[in-house]
């Protein structure tokens, strides 16, 4: 089994991917973490014991940059790379989902401070935490973050996190920012700082040329969008037949399949997502999961898909406040979706909307830059 650093080495040698200084800076960390958490005895074992107190954690890593920059990438090949037991790699906003869910249920008990008996749950579950995506968003996240991070640390939890932000503008103009300024000062003392900001910017390299729009549905469109998400992901073409699937949670329980899900790109059908009933709660989820959002067989609309045009608005405003990037087949340009029926007034901003996430600026932005720090999904909690 290689480690990180020869499998990274293999990948460059193969031109799957292109020498980069700023990557192999990263790399050399990583695998550096990497030696040091198959070195170091699992919390309880016998090893563990014999030292007489808690082991140092291993100090974790939060790497940040602009989009495109292989942040992702490579905290998946040092996840896959890392043989241990008890180890998580999770989307930053679905594990504080579970975080939440967790403290409630440890409220409904009644036995005080929830946080705590929380923390050492997860630290028994993993002793390596690996999040996507670290964006804070809401002040329930913010108001728990220092103590529930420190805890985790403190119990020999190993953090590796990236971001579009480094660590000082996170949570930035939030709501009662003071509570979560405690978590920023943890991170840059319990966890090395590392800038990702090469100058090439890959996501964008690989999309270069590609039409966002495409019109009208159909084979010429089809083989279009999968051309693009093939070079996005990386996925050989000749394995199409076997592209990952996913299930997302969206709350209450429920769930929501998706057909193709691979380094934060997902696909999905029009039908899908706004023929079925959905409401703002189900795109945000989406929009928190994915970066990119493949969506197919949008049709022209009328005054009969009032509700299908009403869902497909909501849609479109959630991934972008997101910033995710849409790369979509359509049987109209946007302008000529939805000419008349109820709700056309609304459907006139969408439009606007989806001609700006077409343009160069938009797509250079970062997943979640500039969304709101009390959005919809925002929740107002004390702990």
């Amino acid at each position: 089994m290689k480690d990180m650093a020869a499998r990274y080495a293999a990948l460059v040698a193969a031109g799957e991917l292109t020498a980069d200084p700023a990557q192999s800076a990263a790399v050399a960390a990583l695998s550096d973490i990497e030696k040091q958490l198959e070195a170091s005895p699992p919390r309880g074992s016998t090893l563990w014991r014999l030292f007489g107190k808690k082991p140092d954690p291993v100090r974790g890593l939060y790497m940040w940059g602009g989009v495109g920059r292989g942040k992702s990438m490579l905290m998946d090949l040092f996840f896959d790379s890392t043989h241990i037991h008890r180890k998580r790699r999770a989307h930053f906003h679905e594990f504080m989902l579970d975080v939440h869910a967790r403290l409630r249920e440890e409220r409904k008990k009644e036995q005080g401070d929830p946080i705590p008996p929380v923390v050492a749950a997860l630290a028994d579950e993993a002793r390596l935490l690996c999040f996507d995506e670290m964006v804070v968003n809401n002040m329930a996240d913010a108001a728990i973050m220092s103590r529930l991070f420190t805890g985790l640390i403190e119990a020999g939890v190993t953090i590796i996190t990236t971001s579009n932000r480094v660590p000082a503008d996170l949570y930035k103009d939030g709501l009662n920012r003071q509570l979560f300024v405690p978590f920023i000062k943890l991170i840059e003392q319990r966890l090395d700082v590392m800038a990702l900001n090469g100058p090439t910017d890959y996501r964008r390299e690989r999309l270069a040329g590609a039409e966002t729009w495409l019109v009208p549905n159909g084979p010429a469109a089809t083989a279009a969008l999968s051309q693009s998400f093939f070079r996005l992901t990386d996925y050989p073409p000749e394995d199409r037949a076997h592209v990952p699937s996913a299930e997302i949670s969206l709350g209450g329980g429920r769930m929501l399949h998706v057909p193709k899900s691979l380094k934060g790109v997902a696909v999905f059908s029009f039908k899908r997502l706004c023929a079925e009933a959905r409401g703002a709660a189900d795109y945000l989820a989406i929009a928190r999961s994915y970066h990119t959002v493949f969506l197919v067989g949008i049709p022209i609309l009328g005054p009969q898909n009032r509700n299908e045009a009403a869902r497909f608005v909501t849609l479109i405003d959630a991934l972008y406040e997101y910033r995710v990037k849409l790369l979509a087949s359509a049987d109209a340009a946007p302008d000529d979706l939805y000419s008349e029926g109820d709700g056309k007034f609304e459907f006139d901003r969408t439009v606007s909307r989806l001609l700006e996430m077409q343009s160069d600026e938009y797509m250079a932005l970062g997943h979640g830059s500039d969304a709101s720090n009390e959005g919809p999904a925002g929740q107002m909690t004390d702990y």
